[in-house]
């Protein structure tokens, strides 16, 4: 099983694929693919992550430990779909309100304006406001909306609606 994950970055404010072309090598050591309907770039790293991207998207991997494999993605505004291959743990996804945790699943993360999303399809998420560490842990059909601002204490968690669901993932052509 790989894990996925739905994560949203921001145009122009990180490092962009935007012009990449198919098969390229980007300066992280991954490889890119451009695709179309919709226009999106899927990008391989080592270790078993994968990001499929929006047109337009910009983020930044980070390789905390300098081994040569991404274990952060950080990223402010649009979609990224993530993969992470089930061998891999401690995998994040850093945004302006949330912190989201990989624990084996398939899961989504959606930064827009002044609120993060995060959607779980399959197994245990782990999220947190940024700067605290108490965290609400998410399971199949659970999300939680993170907003910016003074809240404490772990997200309140809810469960998605298909049609929210269906409409994040449709922006990667699922």
């Amino acid at each position: 099983m790989r894990v996925s994950v739905l994560v949203p970055v921001c145009a122009g404010c990180l490092v962009g694929l935007a012009g990449a072309p198919a098969d390229a090598q980007t300066r992280d050591g991954c490889r890119a693919s451009v695709l179309s309907g919709p226009p999106r770039e899927v990008i391989e790293c080592p270790g078993g992550v994968s990001l499929t991207v929006e047109q337009g998207a910009a983020y930044r991997l980070v390789d905390r430990n300098r081994d040569g494999r991404p274990d952060v993605l950080d990223l402010e505004d649009k979609a990224a779909l993530i993969e992470v291959a089930p061998h891999r743990s401690g995998f994040q996804v850093r945004t302006p309100h949330a912190v989201a945790s990989v624990r084996g699943t398939v899961w989504a993360v959606d930064a827009q304006g002044a609120v993060t999303a995060v959607l779980v399809e399959q197994g245990v998420v782990a999220v947190s406001r940024r700067g605290q560490r108490r965290a609400a842990l998410l399971r199949a059909g659970d999300g939680v909306d993170v907003a910016a601002g003074g809240e404490r204490g772990p997200p309140l968690v809810k469960r998605w609606s298909a049609e929210r669901r269906l409409r994040l993932l449709a922006r990667f052509g699922r």
